[in-house]
């Protein structure tokens, strides 16, 4: 049961919420537990649209943004997220389970994805403190300083739906994983 309880559904969101909501139900075919939760504060709810489509605009690509996703979900250990990102990165961006589970564990089977994945670990263990030689590793596998931003913003907003999700104990609405299943 989650410790804090959301909307059943769009009708009984808070009213600012519900155009936000039937939106993600447009997009996705289901409002998911996490949109609902995040409902119950319709500014809330509008800051993580808001960042979430901006990035979506951004330069790094859905494989990569999943990636970066699995990984801090894995790292904080929010089973909610890793099942939604497990999902996504199997349905929308195409990743297979040997690929998932090496982005579990802040790495990949493709070297430029890799190197995101390191940096964007680094940033999350370093709290952003990153040593020299991290940021010119992640520069030497091609990425540029507007897409080292946008992997800090990734992390950032996967750190938000992680604790989120662990606060409220967030029911899970995609086919589970437990963020406890991972042999390192």
């Amino acid at each position: 049961m989650p410790r804090i309880p959301y909307p059943a559904d769009i009708a009984t969101a808070p009213e600012a919420s519900q155009p936000l909501l039937q939106a993600v139900e447009k997009q996705l075919g289901s409002v998911p537990n996490l949109f609902r939760l995040a409902g119950v504060s319709p500014a809330a709810l509008e800051g993580y649209l808001g960042l979430f489509g901006a990035l979506g605009k951004g330069r790094l690509p859905a494989a990569t943004r999943e990636r970066v996703a699995l990984a801090v979900a894995q790292a904080n250990g929010c089973s909610y997220c890793l099942s939604a990102h497990s999902y996504l990165g199997k349905t929308l961006a195409n990743l297979d389970e040997t690929e998932i589970a090496a982005n579990r564990l802040g790495r990949s089977n493709d070297a430029r994805a890799d190197a995101a994945l390191r940096f964007a670990v680094e940033v999350l263990n370093a709290r952003g403190r990153v040593a020299d030689d991290n940021l010119r590793a992640i520069r030497d596998a091609g990425y540029d300083d507007g897409q080292i931003i946008e992997i800090v913003q990734h992390v950032a907003l996967n750190i938000w739906t992680n604790y989120l999700n662990e606060l409220a104990g967030t029911e899970i609405d995609f086919p589970a994983v437990d963020a406890g299943d991972l042999a390192a």
